[in-house]
């Protein structure tokens, strides 16, 4: 087994295995908007708990025993956990804190937190967990949807309404190369990663790199992420490496708008060597994305054009005119390496790009940018998602004591049958009220019969009746005709927006770059479709046409 082969390990958000495995990163779905990323830890003590690892919500305690080894998208009851062992861990000296899981030999047995190792203790195993009496969960295995939903926020987040649209109007196919400035806590990073996969390559995956000479070379998608905050570049490296997808997505710390986007490839003997990503589309989440379009050009500009674009701009914002610049933005700085400038746009095919904004002011200033440069079919878009909530509503007097329902009458029939049932036991507790006044009356003015009096004691029939009456029977008797029932099929569709939901105002700028068209490809394309007097001669197979 080579060394490549020992360290590949497959990314559960691109490959997930059919069961939940120790080690692995899983989803728990406490409810829909609200998600919890979990590594799923083998039984150990270190956590205190005389059941191992444990995850404690708002809906019960689940040991991570309970969770290993199920199928995704299983339902997983709470668990009764003992937790008085946390009171009585340690012995002040540091004992009791977590301990690293790098800390602990795979082959190493931690005693119990808790336990009297100096006495001779010997450590308990994991015991075994026992259901509670209420509270689920399900285990879902990670997305890039659901870790949007559930990652660390340290910036604003680009939600999945923005990235699915995004990702679709930039054309990202598996085997692309995306480009990403500004990438914050990951969220497009893992949508992008997915969409570009389309296997390991071989050097990576421990297969072999040898490939028919004739055989056209696979191309395998690549995620370029660029961050200027370095706390947050070195976070989302270490979130990308634990999720594996290491050898999709490449997390550089660096300033685009003065570095660009070129990344060092260090080679052994050798000293770094600039690398182009040959990108097909680009991401910019930036302040100021105009700033980063003169580092996305098929050539390098001059000086006075560098200056153009990023210089401000007049209150008229016309190119070329002169006027008041406008004191909210700084002249952007101009660049001070002398180094040689390498495109990171693929020259072969045409480059996609946009820009996520969230003021107009910026999108002016980007659209201007783009015309200078030679961008074309600029487009800016607002995305406003709403969720349309669709469910069957079910209507009837019949429903009456089921859950989710409207226990109104559906019709006039029924509202008039109940009526005369309401109206029958009025009457019926009427004449019993008067039936029991006047045995009360009889029985205060009656007389002494063979030394007794007449008519002494309660009434004969009692009112109201108990709660195990008509309304209750009618319920039980709904309930248990409901379970046969087919009640997915019952009811009318209706549907009803959601106002709220997890999104921000932004303004979505898309342009496009075409192919760089050298003096080589005039002259390839004269000789495969020559012109003779005037008229195009096209040769496709065997068709011809003069």
């Amino acid at each position: 087994m080579t060394e490549s082969t020992a360290i590949f390990r497959s990314s559960p958000f691109l490959d997930p295995s059919p069961t939940a495995a120790a080690g692995s990163l899983a989803i728990l779905h406490l409810k829909r908007d609200l998600l919890l990323p979990v590594t799923l830890e083998p039984s150990s003590f270190a956590e205190g708990y005389a059941e191992g690892a444990v995850i404690n919500t708002r809906f019960g305690s689940f040991p991570h025993s309970t969770l290993l080894n199920l199928p995704w998208g299983s339902q997983v009851l709470a668990s009764k956990v003992d937790t008085g062992s946390r009171g009585r861990r340690g012995d002040g000296k540091g004992r009791g804190k977590k301990r690293k899981r790098e800390e602990l030999g795979s082959e190493t047995v931690t005693p119990q937190e808790g336990a009297n190792v100096d006495a001779g203790e010997e450590p308990r195993e994991a015991r075994a967990a026992t259901a509670a009496g209420s509270g689920f969960i399900h285990l879902l295995p990670p997305t890039p949807e659901a870790w949007t939903l559930s990652l660390p926020h340290r910036t604003q987040v680009v939600y999945t309404p923005d990235y699915s649209y995004i990702l679709q109007r930039l054309r990202v196919r598996p085997g692309d190369t995306v480009i990403e400035a500004g990438a914050g806590s990951g969220s497009f990073t893992h949508a992008a990663a997915r969409a570009v996969f389309n296997g390991y390559p071989p050097s990576e995956s421990g297969q072999s790199n040898s490939e028919a000479p004739n055989k056209k070379r696979k191309r395998y998608g690549k995620v370029y992420s660029f961050e200027y905050h370095e706390p947050r570049a070195q976070q989302l490296a270490e979130e990308i490496k634990q999720h594996g997808l290491d050898q999709i997505v490449r997390v550089t710390h660096r300033d685009v708008y003065e570095d660009g986007f070129t990344v060092d490839t260090p080679t052994q003997g050798y000293p770094q060597k600039e690398h182009a990503p040959q990108a097909n589309a680009v991401f910019l989440d930036l302040p100021a994305p105009w700033m980063a379009l003169r580092q996305l050009t098929r050539a390098a500009l001059s000086p006075q054009a560098a200056r153009a674009v990023t210089r401000p701009r007049p209150a008229s914002d016309s190119p070329g005119q002169d006027g008041q610049a406008d004191t909210t933005m700084a002249d952007a700085p101009q660049p001070t390496t002398s180094k040689p400038f390498v495109s990171p746009l693929d020259p072969r095919t045409t480059t996609h790009l946009c820009t996520f904004s969230p003021c107009i002011e910026q999108v002016q200033r980007t659209v201007t940018a783009m015309r200078e440069l030679g961008w074309l079919e600029i487009d800016m878009v607002e995305v406003q998602h709403r969720r349309i909530d669709v469910r069957r509503e079910r209507v009837g007097l019949h429903e009456e004591g089921l859950r989710g329902v409207n226990a109104s009458a559906a019709s006039v029939d029924e509202a008039v049958s109940r009526l005369r049932e309401v109206e029958s036991r009025l009457k019926e507790f009427r004449e019993n009220t008067a039936a029991s006044a006047q045995g009360v009356n009889d029985a205060e003015g009656g007389r002494e019969v063979d030394g007794g009096r007449k008519g002494m004691g309660k009434p004969q029939k009692e009112w109201p009746p108990k709660k195990s009456g008509a309304k209750q029977q009618r319920q039980q008797a709904n309930v248990k005709a409901a379970e046969e029932r087919k009640i997915f099929k019952e009811g009318r569709l209706v549907h009803r927006t959601e106002p709220e939901l997890k999104t921000h105002t932004s303004y979505l700028a898309f342009a496009v770059l075409p192919r760089q068209w050298t003096a080589e490809d005039e002259a390839r394309c004269k000789r495969r479709w020559p012109v003779k007097d005037g008229k195009q001669a096209v040769e496709n197979g065997n068709e011809k046409k003069m």
